[in-house]
């Protein structure tokens, strides 16, 4: 059966390559006599696995000395609440929520602590992003939070917040690995992995050394990052196998695509080419403020509700899957992260310029 193009938002597709090699060591992982999957994680097998992903992701991402790095169960969602468990010293901290899962984020913050929302979208339905710059930002803010790219309505940061004495905190979910980030912006980030790193079940975070040892003596081991990152991930068992398809990905960005700045330019060519299809034609249309428009996620409709379940009926048979758009938007969104390849992108606009000509 020939692969389909996935669309999806996350779980997404992964790279072929790194798929391959993962099958090929499935059974065996090198001399091992047993799979990543069975073995231990104090062995020194995995050990030397743990530490070659934590390297490669140092070396891709140039995270600078001073920031450590951890693997989490939970995904991104967890983290919504290990955040203000960890960095909410002065009981607030200030959010920016231009999305669904910004939202979520203040919302489980809220339960901690003091959450002033700084900016919010919701009126023109997360469509844009606010000028970071004219934001009225809090003295008392423990740190201020953004999803910096917003999978469901599918827009981006172009512009960070960035406040004296206040450190950022940024979920980069759906955009870590996209191109090359400034890691010493930030304070902490973090990124559930089924998007961009590796197959669900994990979230990393980067932390900046003096923000650790923050949390009060309520809050669970599990739920501390000082915990976590001093005992190397190993405080109890991590998800294994995430971290070895995570390395998998990194050596595949690192030696066969060059790099972020090389995988910049594959992304902008690839979310260009549908973009500029996009507004060539009036059948489609994309909601979203265009310097706004994410690299990663693009959201599209035709014109009614029935035409757009037409389009993904159609598309899935196809070969174009997972390409409905979230609930609370509608329509259709191509989620189409660093794995997936030109061609899909091409080929996807030869099958809506097709469906436009015979429903149009």
């Amino acid at each position: 059966m020939a692969r389909v193009y996935n669309f999806s938002a996350g779980p997404s597709m992964l790279p072929e390559p790194v798929l391959r090699t993962a099958q090929a060591e499935l059974m065996e992982y090198g001399s091992s006599g047993q799979s990543v999957m069975e073995m231990s994680h104090r062995s020194k097998v995995f050990d030397a696995i743990a530490k070659d992903t934590e390297a490669r992701l140092r070396r891709v991402l140039n995270v600078p000395d001073n920031y450590r790095i951890g693997f989490f169960q939970g995904g991104a969602s967890t983290q919504f609440a290990m955040v203000p468990l960890n960095l909410m010293i002065t009981g607030a901290a200030d959010y920016l929520v231009t999305g669904n899962f910004s939202k979520r984020a203040a919302k489980e913050a809220a339960k901690f602590g003091r959450v002033n929302i700084v900016a919010n979208t919701a009126d023109c339905n997360y469509t844009a992003i606010p000028d970071v710059d004219a934001l009225e930002y809090s003295k008392d803010a423990s740190y201020i939070h953004i999803c910096e790219n917003n999978t469901i309505f599918g827009t981006r940061f172009t512009k960070l917040p960035q406040v004296e004495g206040i450190p950022l905190v940024a979920d980069m979910s759906s955009c870590i690995l996209s191109r090359p980030t400034d890691v010493s912006k930030y304070g902490l980030i973090y990124f559930g992995v089924q998007k961009n790193v590796a197959p669900a079940g994990m979230a990393i975070a980067i932390v900046r050394e003096d923000l650790l040892g923050k949390a009060g003596p309520a809050v669970p081991d599990m739920l501390n990052y000082k915990t976590i990152i001093d005992a190397d991930s190993m405080y109890n068992t991590p998800p294994c196998w995430c971290i070895y398809m995570t390395g998998l990905v990194l050596k595949w960005i690192e030696e066969e695509v060059g790099g972020l700045a090389a995988m910049e330019a594959r992304n902008n060519e690839k979310a260009a080419l549908l973009y500029d299809y996009l507004d060539s034609q009036d059948f489609y249309k994309n909601p979203v403020n265009k310097p706004d428009r994410s690299i990663m996620n693009v959201t599209f409709t035709s014109p009614d509700p029935e035409t757009d379940a037409l389009f993904c009926a159609e598309a899935a048979k196809a070969g174009f899957v997972n390409i409905k758009g979230h609930r609370l938007v509608g329509g259709m969104r191509a989620s189409i992260y660093n794995a997936m390849p030109r061609e899909g992108i091409v080929e996807l606009v030869a099958f809506m310029k097709q469906f436009a000509a015979q429903h149009g």
